[in-house]
């Protein structure tokens, strides 16, 4: 299975867009149609790279965009970046997504006691390539951390991309302990401070942030791909979120191949194509 990324607008201006393709050159959506496992017997999945490792544009998933490209993040108006910490640079891993997973913002986390955060969960890909922008890798999941975000469940999944040639020797949180010293802790610290720049206080944690091992990780990522069953069901209320997608053929959602591509040529109508 084959993806491609298609770009709109000029990079670093609002109107930037990544769209997906499937390996029939076909628009999808990257948060509905790339399937989440890639080998479910052996817990490998997909995940999409939306930040590569040292950049600072915080460039997300568009969850309320029909097809949900990927595009950057706005603050009072303002493209996001993040700045900055010292001793770092940028974001300090792959950072993106699993897609058809939903962090469920009416669930209440028996873990955590808040609800999630209403996105797909999120990765920290730890491989030693850096990823270019919506990139589709198959990781392996290795722990968890969880960021309380202004009082929402915002899992951390940390993971490693199967292709990288270390990665048969990380299989639990505590191989990044002992082969990457220093790591987690960093992690821990950046996503402490991140936000501290933006005049708003250090991040929180739920377990004392403690890093959970694989398996709990596992387990965390198959609840919110249960919820994101639901969501695509219409079995739970979207709100805002556009479900629009080209794969889940008995979902109140579906939309054919020819009605993706019209949603992308009305964004081609508006702005310019930008090549590379």
């Amino acid at each position: 299975m084959s993806f491609s990324v298609e770009e709109r607008g000029r990079p670093n201006t609002q109107d930037y867009r990544v769209f997906f393709k499937n390996s029939a050159g076909k628009y999808i959506s990257p948060f509905h149609d790339i399937p989440a496992y890639a080998n479910e017997a052996e817990n490998i999945f997909h995940a999409i790279v939306e930040v590569p490792r040292w950049t600072n544009a915080k460039m997300e998933i568009a969850t309320k965009d029909p097809l949900n490209p990927l595009k950057q993040d706005l603050k009072k108006g303002n493209l996001r970046y993040v700045a900055n910490v010292f001793p770092h640079k940028g974001y300090i891993w792959n950072y993106g997504a699993i897609p058809q997973t939903w962090e469920d913002p009416h669930h209440k986390d028996s873990d955590t006691g808040c609800c999630g955060d209403n996105d797909p969960i999120d990765i920290c890909d730890i491989g030693n390539k850096v990823c270019s922008r919506g990139e589709i890798i198959k990781v392996k999941v290795l722990g968890t951390l969880a960021l309380i975000d202004e009082g929402e469940t915002d899992w951390k999944v940390i993971v490693i991309n199967t292709e990288d040639p270390e990665a048969a020797d990380f299989n639990d949180i505590d191989d990044v302990r002992q082969l990457k010293p220093g790591y987690l802790e960093a992690t821990f610290d950046w996503f402490k401070r991140y936000k501290v720049p933006d005049g708003k206080p250090e991040n929180q944690f739920a377990f004392n942030g403690e890093f959970k091992d694989r398996d709990f990780a596992i387990k965390t990522i198959k609840s919110t791909h249960e919820f994101w069953k639901a969501l695509i069901s219409k079995k739970t209320d979207a709100g805002e979120l556009n479900c629009m997608n080209t794969s889940v053929s008995d979902s109140p959602f579906f939309c054919s191949a020819g009605d993706a591509e019209t949603v992308v040529k009305s964004v081609i109508d508006k702005w310019f194509y930008y090549e590379k």
